[in-house]
């Protein structure tokens, strides 16, 4: 039997974001035994600008945005102007993963089951789930005007789409509720987008929308198993 081909290479790419402001070596030192999760998602929000340049310019919308979950390693370094132009360190460490609460995020929608159900056809997707992760990527990379663009579709679809599940669920009928409270606000945010006039406060009032939208829509999933 002739052997297997060998494996395609995959391809990888390194990216290097580099602070241009000097500091004395002893606050570099200290800094690089702190620096955690934030200090990499920091990281990432000046990569995902340069990304998202990239697919506006191109107009290429297959361009996707970078995620800390999609790197083989992340690490903090320091070392001399000539050291981190070239990639190299004179001091460096790898860093933790994400933070936990994104991960309980996550695993509260049980994706393995629900993975299961969608492929075998015994579940079905809601348009307002789309929806709302791309609302929660926008606030999350700091996007505002386009999260609360994105919020106000999906709440207002989700209005609609999750009121067969709160038939069969008090859980969900309760959030349902809560959320329509929520919509004119959410509505008033939308407009100021648009208008560039959204207030200081604004990221803040769509999380805690779209906090409450992502527990309703984890309610409809453990409701259906």
């Amino acid at each position: 039997m002739a052997p297997e081909p060998p494996p395609t290479p995959v391809t990888t790419a390194r990216v290097t974001v580099i602070d241009a402001e000097p500091v004395p070596l002893a606050e570099a030192e200290r800094w690089l035994a702190a620096a955690g999760p934030e200090e990499a998602e920091q990281a990432l929000r000046q990569v995902a600008r340069a990304v998202r340049a990239h697919r506006l310019a191109s107009g290429d919308p297959s361009v996707r945005d970078p995620a800390l979950s999609q790197a083989l390693v992340v690490r903090a370094g320091y070392g001399a102007g000539d050291q981190v132009a070239e990639g190299r360190w004179r001091a460096a460490r790898e860093l933790p993963p994400a933070r936990a609460e994104r991960r309980r995020r996550v695993a509260g929608l049980r994706p393995q089951e629900r993975l299961a159900a969608l492929l075998g056809g015994h579940e079905h997707t809601l348009v307002c789930e789309e929806l709302t992760l791309r609302a929660r990527h926008d606030l999350d990379t700091g996007h505002v005007r386009e999260a609360a663009l994105q919020l106000h579709t999906a709440l207002h679809a989700a209005l609609e789409e999750l009121q067969p599940a709160a038939k069969t669920s008090s859980d969900v009928q309760r959030r349902l509720a809560e959320l329509s409270e929520q919509q004119p606000a959410v509505a008033a945010l939308a407009d100021a987008a648009l208008a560039g006039t959204l207030p200081p406060d604004a990221g803040e009032a769509l999380a805690v929308t779209l906090q409450r939208l992502e527990a309703a829509l984890r309610a409809r999933v453990a409701s259906t198993f």
